[in-house]
């Protein structure tokens, strides 16, 4: 099983012809059954109980679990389980999952099950396999909105497959440096593996000190977008673009951007989501056998418990009563019919409307979560970047004032849109589409509450994302924002936009608590839709102050 040779059979399971995949997964199931005799022969010979597997093989049945467990196609999930059932059988250690279901935070029997998806979701499905390789844990709980998953995996693979300005391995390790800055394993991991499969050398994997200086040199602006996106300048554009041997040509950067920008957003995702590790990943799987009691003490001492402990401490993390947070549904749908009279009624001034954005600036800067506390970035991660003190701090720590971002004066539609396209063709038409599905999509339900329009809700959020980052809309009243988005739902907020990795399962339970778990992960979309939008503004403007 040599790896060249294994990661051409590995791709041939992408394929939509079945005689093509039954092919390939018969010749991955035929070497690893041969590695696995070779090794229970072995141990026979010697005498000696039968070892776990290796040289290989572990990587190869961790990656045959996961093809039982998430593939869309049922022949190469039957075909991959016969495989583990006969290495099982010579007495080798088969792995078992880890976790249960793809996002902690949302229990497995409510996610979408693969095998029981409808003909829409398949669709959606087959084409993230045949395009990924597998079906990621991030696909499976973005799938609760089918509309947005194919408007986001048809830019995500424009994005780091299509043609465009920058080399493929190029694409996959500026993933990682992005992922990085917000300490996302689980990002960082997938884009490594990517990484290498399209040839990149693994001696840039040691640390960014050992990539090119023209990477290197995105350092800077990669932490300035993920933390304090209002402190790039036409400088700091300049000195990527002028900078001799290493420099960045326009349209490379514009990519490198939205690849930065696209990335710090998905790992806001995946904390916000609880985004469990990948089957075949580390922390995904286990060698070891299940206890009586369906954990081991290892487990316990990695942080993965049993299914009834997990649900038990689930259910009983935030008592509240069924009737209290029915009262929660019913006193916010109260505050927006309330709030709609009064935008009939009368409509505040221009100098009212700017001071209550910058009261509602203002007071987002004291939103912080009791859990909020400073957390060192592992080795493994951080390598991926520099100076991993620098995070995210409110506009005016320090006596620092911000000027506001009026979107009148930049905006995506009428300034940032363009130049994206004019640089990296059709990449401004499919970040347009993503923005706009997010921002408008609607069920016209709210919890148990159905035929309600939600776009007052919707902007709410939306908005109070920007504010957060300086930018205003003058034609909107952010008084509003206190009346629809309470304290617990702005720390999930605040802490999934600006600080992701300090995201716990408390703050997602504490937030609208009667609402399904497909509302809260299009609360996610909102936030990832927002936050990208944010970044780009002000990263675009900062490039077209530098071209003009």
């Amino acid at each position: 099983m040599e790896e060249r040779e294994g990661e051409v059979r590995w791709d041939g399971l992408c394929s939509r012809d079945a005689a093509a995949r039954a092919a390939a997964l018969d010749t991955i199931g035929q070497a690893a059954l041969r590695r696995a005799e070779s090794i229970a022969a072995g141990a026979a010979a010697d005498g000696l109980p039968v070892p776990a597997a290796r040289d290989g093989l572990g990587e190869a049945l961790a990656r045959l679990l996961m093809l039982s467990k998430r593939c869309p196609f049922p022949d190469v999930r039957e075909k991959s389980e016969a495989i583990l059932s006969g290495v099982q059988e010579l007495g080798i250690r088969i792995p078992r999952p880890l976790g249960h279901g793809p996002s902690r935070f949302i229990p497995e029997k409510e996610t979408i099950q693969v095998g029981k998806e409808d003909a829409t979701m398949h669709t959606l499905f087959a084409e993230s396999f045949a395009t990924l390789g597998r079906l990621d844990n991030v696909t499976l709980v973005m799938v609760f909105h089918p509309q947005y998953l194919e408007s986001f995996l048809k830019t995500q693979h424009y994005l780091l497959q299509m043609d465009g300005p920058l080399p493929l391995h190029y694409r996959h390790y500026i993933g990682i440096m992005a992922a990085a800055r917000h300490q996302c394993s689980y990002l960082v991991n997938l884009h490594v593996n990517d990484f290498l499969h399209v040839g990149g050398d693994p001696k840039w994997l040691n640390g960014l000190e050992n990539a090119p200086q023209k990477l290197q040199n995105l350092g800077e602006l990669n932490k300035m977008l993920a933390h304090r996106p209002w402190l790039i300048t036409k400088e700091h554009i300049e000195q990527l673009l002028k900078t001799e041997e290493n420099s960045w040509s326009l349209a490379e950067l514009i990519h490198a951007v939205v690849l930065l920008t696209h990335y710090h957003s998905l790992a806001s995702f995946t904390f916000g989501c609880g985004i469990s590790p990948e089957i075949d990943c580390e922390g995904g799987h286990t060698f070891r056998p299940p206890s009586v009691s369906n954990y081991c003490i290892c487990d316990i001492t990695n942080g993965y418990h049993g299914v009834d402990e997990i649900h038990a401490s689930q259910a009983g993390s935030i008592p509240v009563s069924s009737t209290e947070s029915v009262c929660e549904v019913e006193a916010l749908m109260e505050k927006m019919k309330q709030l709609q009279e009064c935008r009939d009624e009368e409509e505040a001034s221009q100098e009212e409307m700017a001071t209550r954005f910058e009261r509602e600036k203002r007071e987002s800067m004291f939103v912080c979560s009791s859990e909020d506390e400073e957390s060192a970035a592992t080795r493994d991660v951080s390598r991926h970047f520099e100076d991993t003190s620098y995070g995210y701090k409110d506009f005016s720590r320090h006596g620092m004032h911000v000027p506001t971002f009026r979107v009148q004066d930049y905006s995506w539609e009428d300034h940032g849109y363009s130049l994206v396209n004019r640089l990296y063709p059709d990449v401004g038409q499919l970040l347009d589409e993503k923005f706009h599905i997010a921002y408008n999509l609607t069920y016209n339900t709210m919890a148990m509450h159905k035929d309600v329009d939600t776009s007052m809700l919707r902007r709410a959020i939306w908005n109070y994302i920007h504010c957060m980052f300086g930018i205003r809309y003058d034609d909107y009243d952010y008084g509003e924002i206190n009346q629809l988005l309470d304290r617990s739902f702005k720390v999930y907020i605040k802490t999934v936009v600006c600080t992701p990795e300090k995201t716990t399962k408390r703050m997602y339970d504490s937030f609208w608590r009667q609402f399904e778990h497909s509302e809260k992960v299009h609360v996610n979309l909102l936030l990832v839709e927002a936050r990208m939008q944010a970044e780009l503004l002000y990263a675009l403007r900062a490039i077209t102050r530098y071209m003009t």
